[in-house]
């Protein structure tokens, strides 16, 4: 694919005027402020370091020195240096989607590396979350307030029906979906977890496939009820 690309008159170092040119495809790296060096801005745009320099010096764009003199700007300033110039902005700089966070409560640690390996695997936009009790389940889904909990059913300190009984207490006030995954449990057990709201529960003799499967059902759910 060729690069995509823009012009736009701009000053640099007093001269009468440049034709930018902006290339997508330069790598960044998203989700905290970023600081852009001169020769990075300078490959971006197909001009020199020298000139980029200029404009920052000139009050062109906005930009700091570092303390051994290097000028350095953010990606948030060369947004707007771009769209002040009605300059198209590259997809690298556009704000980072942050990931649905999900958390998978589970006493086993080789199942659960397992399940993370295979979700990695997957490919699945999601950051899974682990812990292997039900307090700590509850801490973490407190911390991070995950899209989803997928939740063994059998833990060494609380049940899965004892831990939803927590999240939905006025101390929680949690309303994320819970998904119950279980090696088998008794009939009164299935009815209580239906009565606090579980509208899925997963066997693990299924395989981890239908949890996956299971889990985005659920995730896409979310977000139909989001929009």
């Amino acid at each position: 694919m060729k690069p995509l690309q823009q012009a736009s008159a701009l000053p640099a170092g007093g001269s009468s005027g440049l034709t930018i040119l902006v290339v997508f495809g330069i790598p960044v790296t998203s989700g905290t402020k970023r600081y852009w060096g001169t020769q990075r801005v300078a490959r971006m745009c197909q001009v020199t370091p020298a000139t980029v320099a200029n404009w920052i010096d000139q009050g062109h764009l906005k930009g700091t020195r570092t303390p051994t003199g290097h000028r350095r700007v953010t990606s948030q300033d060369l947004v707007a240096f771009l769209e002040r110039h009605q300059i198209p902005v590259p997809p690298e700089l556009e704000p980072a989607v942050a990931r649905e966070r999900v958390v998978l409560v589970e006493d086993d640690v080789n199942y659960r590396r397992a399940f993370a390996r295979l979700v990695e695997r997957a490919g699945l936009d999601v950051e899974l979350v682990q812990a292997a009790t039900g307090v700590d389940g509850l801490l973490e889904i407190g911390r991070v307030q995950p899209a989803l909990v997928l939740l063994d059913y059998g833990l060494p300190d609380l049940n899965a029906a004892q831990v939803i009984e927590r999240l939905l207490s006025p101390a929680h006030g949690s309303d994320v979906e819970v998904m119950v995954v279980t090696g088998g449990l008794p009939s009164e057990a299935e009815l209580r977890l239906r009565q606090l709201g579980v509208q899925t529960i997963v066997q693990k003799s299924d395989g981890m496939h239908v949890i996956i499967d299971a889990m985005q059902d659920a995730l896409r759910r979310r977000k139909g009820a989001a929009a």
